[in-house]
């Protein structure tokens, strides 16, 4: 059924779990735009054209969208979401941020996105790239929701799954984790490679203000 009413109320809805092994990057896309506007405010072009730009990444086998969403298709999705929103009177920004400019700490253009009411779409680290959403952080810990449903307890210091916060988060991490230059678990991995996109509701954003965490 379409165009439901429910009384005028505006509605949140959970975020979202990825369908397949491959489409964490659409997901936490638009788990962005659920985090940031109601429901009945977000124009089905907007999810009919996020999955047209994402999984287009090639795997070893030549197989497409087996390799997720490229760091390319990311960038466009950036583009065309402002230009979008320009063009249709819809109040989404989105900034893409890549390198050295990817980390947790005083000064972090995430930690200033996040203060300001935005929300942050990062790649990291999960055995392969992934994508995940960042919706807060405080001095020691960033709030994210991961795409790849997990009920089982991880066992690494420092990465706790969180249950009962269905509308903005399901893991806490330490800062020390996504800084991390290798490997492991949620990093952000190598500066020269990092990514991420921070998006806002222009409607609801915040002005800058100093780069202390919140506590």
């Amino acid at each position: 059924r379409h165009n439901l009413n429910h009384g005028g109320r505006k509605l949140k809805i959970p975020l979202a779990y990825q369908k397949t092994e491959y489409d964490c990057g659409p997901t936490t896309m638009m788990n962005a735009l659920s985090c940031l506007f109601d429901r009945e405010v977000i124009p089905p072009d907007v999810v009919k054209y996020i999955m047209m730009y994402s999984l287009d990444a090639y795997n070893e086998r030549g197989e497409y969208g087996k390799n997720g969403t490229s760091q390319m298709a990311m960038m466009f999705m950036t583009s065309w979401l402002n230009h979008f929103g320009r063009v249709k009177q819809f109040p989404v920004h989105c900034e893409y941020i890549s390198g050295s400019d990817v980390f947790i700490g005083h000064n972090s253009k995430i930690v200033d996105g996040l203060k300001r009411g935005g929300v942050v779409v990062a790649r990291v680290m999960y055995d392969v790239w992934h994508y995940v959403l960042i919706t807060g952080c405080d001095s020691r810990y960033v709030y994210l929701f991961d795409p790849y449903y997990r009920c089982r307890p991880y066992k690494i210091d420092g990465i706790d799954l969180i249950t009962d916060k269905p509308l903005t988060r399901n893991r806490r991490v330490r800062h020390e984790l996504l800084n991390d230059e290798g490997k492991g678990m949620y990093a952000f991995g190598d500066p020269k490679i990092r990514e991420a996109v921070i998006v806002f509701n222009l409607d609801k954003t915040k002005p800058a203000e100093n780069a202390a965490f919140p506590e």
